[in-house]
C-alpha cells in the first residue's frame, strides 16, 4: 500500500505523504495558502478559517491546515481529488472570512510597530475585499501586561491562539490562555502575571498582526529603514542564526534566522533583547590609569604603555580570554604570548576542567564536544542531564529537550533540581550518585536498551574542584551505558561560553609549567605576575589581582575595565567579522552590521598593533591572512 496520495491542486497533480495536510498539499503544488492560526512548528488550531479552499464534491469550503490528506476517502471512480484555491467559492470564503476579521481590527497601521512586515496588511491586501461594509462601533479590550519585553495592545488581536500554543508546546509554561468566548474572547496572562520564559520574545515574531510587539523596540524605527545583516549569537554556545537589524550607526533589534540543526526558528530573550546593551558603557577609546584615574589617551600613548607592561619575563605574564572572544583575537593573542615566551595563558575563565588531562596532555576533541550535535537530539531515545541546567544556560536547546520528552523519551536529571518546563526522574547530587548509576538502576537499564542515549553534563559539575574527576567518571558512565556506538556518541558536553570550543581547539589552555585561571589570579595576587592580559575577561575575580598590571581589550565598561590599568577598547560582535565554534564543534561566523564605536578596533588588530611596539611583530596585516594560520 503507497505512502502517498495524488492530488489535483489548481490543475496541477501532485504526490505527497499521508501525512500531510491539504495546505501542506497546496504548497507542495506551488500554490500560496493564506494563514494566521497555522503553524508548521506548533498544534493545529483551525481557528482563523483563512486557509479555506474548495474541495470539490465537498458541500461547504474545508479549513486547509486541518484536513490530512490520508483521511480524505477514496473517490468511487478511483480519479484523484480535486483542490481548487482560485474557484469562485474559495475566494469568496477568503473574502468573508477576511471582513470578518477587520470588523474589530483598529485602522492605526501608520503608529503599529508591526506596520510593513504585517501578516494581516498583506492579506487584506491580497485576499480581501476591496472596501469595508462595517459600519459600527469597533469593540476594545485592555491591554495586558505581560512584562518588560512583550508589549500588547490587544484590541488588534484576532485571536489565532499562536502565542498561547507557543508558551504551553514550545516554551513549557502555560502563562498565556484565551478567555471567555464569542466576540469577549481575548488573549490573557494569568492574573495579570508577566511572562516568565526565556524564549518569551518569541511570540513577538510569532504574532501575524501588532497585539504583541518588541516593548524595549517600540517606536524605535520602521522595517524599510533597516539594514539587515546575517550573523550568529555569542550569548551562548549554542551559535544560534540571527539577523541584526540596524539604522545608521545603531543596532535596532535581533530578530531569528532558521537554522533547523540548531535553533530551529526561536531565540533566547537574552539573545533577542542583549542589542540594548551594546550603546551602553561603551569603551569607545584608549584610556591609561594615572594617579589611581583612568584618562583618555591616544592609541599611540596606550600601545606604548601596554608594551612597557610586557617587557617583564614571560613567567610573569598571564593571558585570560573571556566568553565573548572570537578565534581571530585569541588566535593573535596566543602568537603574541608565544613570542613573549609566556606560558600561564587561559581560555577558561570559569575554571572548568577541559581539555587538558591531570598530567597536562591535551585530551582529544570529542572530550569536550557536543558530540551528537543538538539536531541529533530529535533521534535520542533515553537522556540523562547531569550538573546542567538547561533552561538557563540554552533555552533553545531546552524547547527541543522538551520535544523529546514530548515524544515520550525519558529523561533523568543528575545535580541540582530545577524547573525545567518537563518531567523528569530525579537522581540526586553529587559525585556519590553518579556511583548509583549502574546494572540494575532503571535509568543505566533505559539508557543500555536505546538505540540513541544522550549523556549531556554541563559545566556546573566541571567548574567544581574535582571537575576533572567528574568529567572522566561521565565518561566511564556514559561509555558503560553504550552511548559509545557505530554512528553516533551520545557523550555531549554543554557549554556556556561562545569563545571556550574555539580556544580549547587552538590550544589557548597552559603550557608545560604555565598556571591556569586560578593560578594566573593567585600569582597576580601574590606578586609572582607583573603584567595580566585580559582578553574581554570579566568573570574573574578582579579584585584579587593585586599590583600586577591589568592590560584590558573589551568592548564594554565591565569588572576587568575598572580594575585596568591600560585599556585597549576592542568592537562587540555587532561590530566586526569573527569566527565562533559552537558547544557541537560547528565553526560558524558573525558578520558587521555596524561600525565599531569611537576608535575601537577589532581584537586581533589591536593585538597586532601590541605586537610591534613590543617588537614580536606578528606575521599577517589582514584578516584573510590570519584566518590562514587559523
Amino acid at each position: 500500500m503507497t505512502d502517498t496520495v495524488k492530488l489535483i491542486v489548481d490543475g496541477v497533480t501532485v504526490d505527497v505523504p499521508k501525512n500531510f495536510t491539504m495546505l501542506q498539499a497546496c504548497e507542495a503544488a506551488g500554490t500560496e495558502i493564506p494563514r494566521f492560526c497555522y503553524h508548521e512548528r506548533l498544534s493545529i488550531a483551525g481557528n482563523c478559517r483563512m486557509c479555506l479552499v474548495d474541495w470539490v464534491g465537498a458541500p461547504k469550503p474545508i479549513a486547509s491546515c486541518a484536513q490530512t490528506v490520508g483521511d480524505m476517502a477514496p473517490k468511487k471512480d478511483g480519479t484523484p481529488h480535486e483542490i481548487s484555491t482560485k474557484s469562485p467559492r474559495a475566494i469568496k470564503a477568503r473574502n468573508g472570512v477576511m471582513e470578518f476579521l477587520l470588523i474589530n481590527h483598529p485602522l492605526d497601521c501608520p503608529i503599529c510597530d508591526q506596520g510593513g512586515e504585517c501578516d494581516l496588511q498583506d492579506q487584506a491586501m491580497g485576499y480581501g475585499r476591496a472596501a469595508s461594509r462595517y459600519a459600527e462601533n469597533k469593540r476594545a479590550v485592555d491591554d495586558k501586561n505581560m512584562g518588560p519585553l512583550v508589549k500588547t495592545i490587544m484590541t488588534r488581536c484576532i485571536q489565532c491562539t499562536r502565542c498561547v500554543r507557543f508558551a504551553a508546546e514550545v516554551a513549557g509554561v502555560d502563562e498565556i490562555g484565551l478567555a471567555n468566548r464569542g466576540e469577549d474572547a481575548e488573549i490573557t496572562t494569568y492574573l495579570e502575571k508577566s511572562l516568565t520564559s526565556e524564549l518569551s520574545g518569541n511570540v513577538i515574531d510569532l504574532c501575524p498582526v501588532g497585539a504583541l510587539t518588541s516593548k524595549p523596540y517600540a517606536f524605535n524605527a520602521r522595517p524599510w529603514e533597516l539594514r539587515k545583516t546575517e550573523s550568529i549569537d555569542v550569548m551562548d554556545a549554542l551559535g544560534s542564526a540571527i539577523r541584526v537589524d540596524a539604522r545608521g550607526p545603531t543596532v535596532m533589534r535581533i530578530l531569528p534566522r532558521v537554522n533547523e540543526e540548531i535553533n530551529e526558528e526561536w531565540i533566547s530573550d537574552k539573545t533577542r533583547f542583549v542589542w540594548d546593551g551594546l550603546g551602553r558603557q561603551r569603551l569607545d577609546k584608549p584610556y591609561v590609569r594615572e594617579n589611581g584615574a583612568l584618562k583618555a589617551v591616544t592609541w599611540d600613548v596606550a600601545l606604548k604603555a601596554a608594551a612597557e607592561a610586557l617587557k617583564v619575563s614571560g613567567d610573569q605574564i598571564g593571558v585570560i580570554a573571556g566568553d565573548l572572544a572570537d578565534a581571530e583575537g585569541m588566535k593573535a593573542a596566543l602568537d603574541l604570548a608565544g613570542s613573549l615566551g609566556v606560558k600561564s595563558i587561559d581560555c577558561r575563565q570559569d575554571g572548568t576542567k577541559l581539555g587538558l588531562a591531570a598530567d597536562g596532555s591535551k585530551l582529544p576533541r570529542e572530550s569536550y564536544l557536543f558530540n551528537s550535535t543538538i539536531m541529533g537530539i530529535d533521534e535520542a531515545d533515553a537522556i540523562v542531564l547531569i550538573g546542567v541546567n538547561p533552561r538557563k544556560e540554552a533555552a533553545v536547546l531546552n524547547a527541543r529537550l522538551r520535544k523529546a520528552w514530548l515524544r515520550m523519551v525519558p529523561v533523568a536529571l543528575l545535580g541540582e533540581r530545577i524547573d525545567l518546563t518537563y518531567d523528569y526522574n530525579y537522581l540526586g547530587a553529587g559525585p556519590d550518585s553518579l556511583k548509583d548509576l549502574k546494572a540494575g538502576h532503571p535509568v543505566f537499564d533505559a539508557l543500555t536498551n536505546a538505540k540513541r542515549p544522550l549523556v549531556i553534563v554541563g559545566q556546573g559539575a566541571l567548574t567544581r574542584g574535582d571537575g576533572g574527576a567528574v568529567l572522566n567518571a561521565v565518561s566511564a558512565f556514559a561509555a558503560a551505558a553504550g552511548c559509545f556506538k557505530d554512528g553516533w556518541n551520545g557523550f555531549n558536553v554543554l557549554h556556556t561560553a561562545a569563545s571556550r570550543v574555539g580556544g580549547l581547539d587552538m590550544g589557548f589552555l597552559p603550557a608545560a609549567g604555565g598556571k591556569d585561571v586560578a593560578g594566573i589570579v593567585a600569582g597576580a595576587q601574590s606578586g609572582d605576575f607583573k603584567t595580566v592580559l585580559l582578553l574581554g575577561a570579566d568573570e574573574i575575580d578582579t579584585s584579587k589581582l593585586g599590583s600586577a598590571k591589568v592590560i584590558y581589550i573589551g568592548s564594554h565598561g565591565d569588572n576587568g575595565a575598572h580594575r585596568a590599568d591600560i585599556i585597549l577598547p576592542a568592537a562587540a560582535y555587532t561590530e566586526k567579522s569573527g569566527t565562533y565554534v559552537n558547544t557541537e564543534g560547528r565553526v560558524q561566523r558573525t558578520q558587521r552590521a555596524v561600525a565599531p564605536k569611537g576608535d575601537a578596533r577589532e581584537d586581533w588588530a589591536i593585538i597586532r598593533a601590541l605586537s610591534a611596539y613590543v617588537g614580536k611583530t606578528l606575521p599577517y596585516d589582514t584578516l584573510a591572512q590570519l584566518r590562514t594560520k587559523l
